[in-house]
């Protein structure tokens, strides 16, 4: 929709700001409630995610011995901002993004990397060996996802000729599915955001029953609720994006709905499907196959935008 909010609307109420952190806790109960199902389980209430929330922050924040103090306080708000700024370039609920420039799409995903580089900033800032561990899992899997990740989102962009989310999302509203166009770039670009907000299979970073909480295993309180209130965020956005490059865009705020719900739906079911992959086992699969297809699809991608219009003519006379 062509409506665009004051600046102070949109930073702190509407479509960011309050409205997307609430958004932002709807979504991590739907998709709870979708895995539980799917696993013949009852699963939450419907406020369960809200109570969480205020449940850590009225827990006392400990701050363990060995930190620096400054860098451990400011990592999740770091992690939070990052997520909520990178909210402000897209397409939410189907209303024009608030900031807009020729290559946001860089700058947007550049935003969304920072919740992974700051919780593995958090781990290594302490002297717990599981965090440690959690650590170096999530950055060595943030190297393995990201190029993958951003090929996928590339193909759209190059075939409409602009890294503008805006603008793309409202050439894709006018007459592109790029998901029939470019399937395999829709498959790279939707599983390597469940690798980016360590979703199963994929949450060797995080895994309960080896290393706790991996990287926040020292983190209570204030810290911890700030860190999973900017995954939901991410998630709200990663969504966002990929329904926006491959779904046909949001023309209206019940597009953004349908789509994005559609999509956690696929999420949800592919955690149910797959077992936790180790890390071995993750870094594998996005360098042998996530990177070599997201290539394949962005090569096909620039032989049929440039090259097609010259040979063409030349095969046709």
């Amino acid at each position: 929709m062509n409506i665009t909010f004051p600046i102070y609307v949109a930073l702190l109420f509407f479509p960011g700001g309050l409205f997307l952190l609430g958004s932002s806790l709807a979504f991590e109960y739907i998709d709870r409630k979708l895995v539980a199902r799917f696993q013949n389980r009852v699963g939450p209430r419907w406020f369960q995610p809200l109570a969480d929330f205020f449940k850590l922050l009225a827990k006392e924040e400990i701050i363990p011995t060995g930190v620096i103090r400054s860098l451990f306080i400011l990592l999740p708000i770091v992690a939070l901002t990052a997520a909520l700024t990178a909210g402000l370039y897209v397409p939410l609920f189907g209303f024009k993004p608030a900031f807009s420039f020729s290559g946001d799409l860089i700058v947007t995903l550049y935003l969304l990397s920072m919740m992974t580089l700051c919780i593995g900033l958090a781990g290594a800032n302490t002297e717990d060996r599981f965090s440690l561990v959690g650590a170096t899992r999530a950055l060595t899997q943030l190297f393995s996802y990201e190029a993958p990740f951003l090929l996928a989102l590339l193909g759209p962009a190059i075939v409409l000729k602009t890294w503008n989310i805006g603008e793309i999302n409202s050439l894709a509203v006018a007459h592109n599915w790029f998901i029939i166009l470019q399937p395999i770039g829709f498959l790279v670009a939707l599983i390597g955001l469940m690798g980016k907000l360590e979703l199963p299979p994929f949450d060797a970073p995080e895994a309960e029953t080896e290393i706790v909480a991996g990287a926040l295993t020292e983190y209570s309180g204030r810290g911890f609720a700030l860190f999973k209130l900017g995954r939901n965020v991410e998630l709200v956005i990663g969504l966002t994006l990929i329904a926006a490059f491959f779904l046909g865009g949001f023309a209206t705020p019940l597009d953004f709905l349908w789509k994005t719900l559609l999509l956690l739906l696929i999420t949800a079911a592919l955690q149910s499907l797959f077992a936790r992959l180790r890390i071995d086992q993750t870094v594998g699969l996005w360098w042998r196959y996530g990177m070599i297809l997201g290539l394949l699809q962005l090569v096909m991608v620039i032989l049929g935008t440039y090259l097609a219009p010259i040979v063409g003519p030349l095969i046709g006379g």
